[in-house]
């Protein structure tokens, strides 16, 4: 059966363009670069390459043209974003949840003043925003946030802290969840805000984890939050996170292709081949791994087609990030019962070993990310009308 994804003469033609454009106008220094661990002059760099896309049309390519976006058709945002993976690159070429997730949540929920407002910025790549969702107590269940929003009129005044929060070398704008109703009115208590990441009273704390992937820790103390900036409404703020939730269950555009385990597999075949290797074990676990990347780029296409054609959908979303996360587990395991303890030291000097060891890591932190592995399977079957019934304040995203 043959999956491959083809295009006409004229989507060819459009490749070509877009080739020789990012050919020319892609730094080198980004090319090959993990947006972890780069330097400020590096992180610049991708912010320049993100403004020029954005003078195209192609950063935000789906997006609505009079917003600073592209205005473009499904198969010419699908053909940006594989040109941009020959770089090594996703589409934005850096961290940028508030376009990513939160314009989604702006464009179905924010008014028209907070649409011409608030996304030019983010669609041009003159702006780059964190999200702050995920607190102490308040992780996969994001209904219990306790970061508070007291109504002062024209500003809510907003007190908590949040974690896991972004990348490197700052951002330029925030948006959050907090609470502005009684604690106990689940679901029906929340508030969804964007932030100046300028405002006093928010102070940001890198914070150190587990495979070297550092995020931040950000305090919210007194800060003083133009009531403008309050998207849908007080107390509805769970119906607006749903459509931003519902796009990191596997619907972001930057997870179209699965190139993560991509890069996996470039690697991992370029050590079986170093060592010709004719292993009946190493081979079946090879295909395997190739079987798994493709599966989940398959997923990811129809996710993205099916979420920018704004087709309804339930479940498929977390099927592909489900699958994601356990592609990348199984991986972890596998690799390490084919190459053996040594491929993830220096011994034998290859340069795989290092892509190695951050599997490992990566496939612990796969599972907890944007939603744990658990709460997949629990979306998937609550879609699926298995156990408890999907609930009333659950609205279908747009």
């Amino acid at each position: 059966m043959d999956f491959a994804v083809r295009y006409t003469e004229q989507q060819t033609g459009f490749r070509r363009v877009v080739r020789d454009w990012l050919t020319e106008n892609v730094p080198p220094a980004v090319v090959g670069s993990d947006e972890h661990f780069e330097d400020l002059a590096t992180y610049q760099a991708r912010r320049q390459l993100g403004r020029l896309l954005g003078r195209r049309g192609w950063l935000y390519p789906m997006s609505p043209a009079e917003l600073g976006g592209g205005g473009l058709g499904l198969d010419s945002a699908l053909v940006i974003s594989e040109e941009l993976g020959r770089f090594g690159l996703d589409l934005p070429p850096y961290y940028d949840s508030g376009g990513v997730l939160g314009s989604a949540a702006i464009l179905r929920w924010g008014s028209e003043a907070q649409k011409r407002r608030l996304l030019p910025p983010i669609f041009r790549g003159e702006q780059r925003t964190w999200q702050l969702l995920t607190e102490p107590g308040a992780g996969s269940d994001l209904a219990a946030v306790s970061t508070t929003a007291r109504n002062e009129g024209d500003h809510y005044v907003l007190n908590g802290q949040k974690v896991f929060v972004g990348s490197l070398h700052g951002a330029d704008a925030m948006w959050t969840i907090v609470r502005t109703g009684e604690p106990d009115d689940r679901h029906h208590n929340l508030a969804w805000f964007m932030l100046d990441a300028r405002l006093p009273g928010i102070t940001v704390q890198p914070q150190h984890l587990i495979g070297g992937i550092d995020k931040n820790t950000v305090f919210l103390d007194d800060v003083r939050v133009p009531t403008d900036n309050l998207v849908g409404g007080e107390n509805r703020g769970w119906e607006v996170a749903s459509t931003h939730l519902d796009h990191e269950h596997g619907l972001r555009s930057d997870r179209v292709l699965g190139r993560k385990l991509d890069e996996l597999w470039s690697v991992v075949a370029g050590r079986a081949r170093d060592h010709a290797t004719a292993d009946p074990v190493m081979l079946d676990t090879l295909a395997q791994l190739f079987v798994r990347k493709e599966v989940v780029r398959l997923l990811g296409i129809r996710n993205y087609w099916l979420t920018m054609e704004g087709s309804p959908r339930t479940y498929e979303g977390s099927q592909g990030y489900l699958m994601e996360k356990t592609a990348t587990q199984w991986a972890a395991r596998a690799l390490l019962d084919a190459f053996g303890p040594a491929a993830l030291t220096d011994a034998d000097q290859h340069p795989s070993s290092a892509a190695l060891v951050v599997q490992q890591t990566l496939g612990v932190l796969s599972m907890h990310g944007g939603g744990t592995g658990e709460i997949q399977r629990m979306l998937i079957a609550r879609h699926l009308g298995l156990g408890r019934k999907a609930t009333a304040h659950r609205p279908q995203a747009v």
